[in-house]
Order: structure tokens, then C-alpha cells, then sequence
């Protein structure tokens, strides 16, 4: 590999490893706001969608720095 090449790869597992911190970050969120009654459902299924969002991101950017295997 070439150094842009390790460059990009560092720079998207930095992406993943926020994308991962945000990610765990609104497990908490989520878990807290369905503890308290009544909570707001429409904060709580932003927030679901936002996580939804950013795993699909995170396997985007992995996808982009695993090797193609060829079955």
C-alpha cells in the first residue's frame, strides 16, 4: 500500500471509531429516556433512526476498507 492509501484507510477507521463512540452514546440515551414516564416517542424514534443511520454508515466505511474477496 501507498501512503494515501494507509492515510485514507486511517482516516476512515478514525470516522468508524466517532461513528462507534456516537453509536454507544445513544444506547445510553435510549436506555434513559424509556426509563422515565411518560417519555417523548417522537425524541425516542429520532434517536433510533439516528443510530440506525450511523450503523449503516459504519458498515459502509468497513466495507470500503476490507479487502474484495472474490468466492
Amino acid at each position: 500500500m501507498d501512503k494515501d492509501s494507509d492515510d485514507l484507510q486511517r482516516n476512515i477507521q478514525n470516522q468508524i471509531a466517532l461513528m462507534e463512540s456516537e453509536h454507544r452514546d445513544l444506547d445510553s440515551v435510549i436506555e434513559r429516556l424509556g426509563e422515565v414516564l411518560p417519555f417523548d416517542q417522537l425524541k425516542l424514534q429520532r434517536l433510533k433512526k439516528r443510530k440506525l443511520v450511523l450503523k449503516d454508515e459504519m458498515a459502509r466505511l468497513r466495507s470500503q476498507i476490507l479487502p474484495d474477496i472474490i468466492a
